[in-house]
């Protein structure tokens, strides 16, 4: 069993802001819009404020931003 399974275990639900984030429902942890991965909060460093998303980490991140603005491959 993994440290999200169990009774004490549910899923947070949050409200991204810039630089930080609120607790609107208290969980352990958010899961990857991407993945699916569980994330737990005190992990949580990546998300979008546009889209309300938490990503599992850098690289997720900055590959949801270019599947959402295409435009992006273009630069460089």
């Amino acid at each position: 069993m993994n440290r999200f399974e169990g009774p004490g275990a549910k899923e947070a639900r949050i409200r991204y802001l810039d630089g930080d984030f609120q607790v609107a429902s208290p969980g352990s942890f958010v899961r990857c819009a991407v993945t699916g991965e569980a994330i737990p909060l005190d992990e949580l460093k990546y998300w979008s404020v546009a889209r309300q998303e938490a990503y599992l980490n850098a690289a997720v991140s900055l590959k949801r931003e270019i599947d959402m603005n295409p435009g992006l491959r273009k630069r460089g």
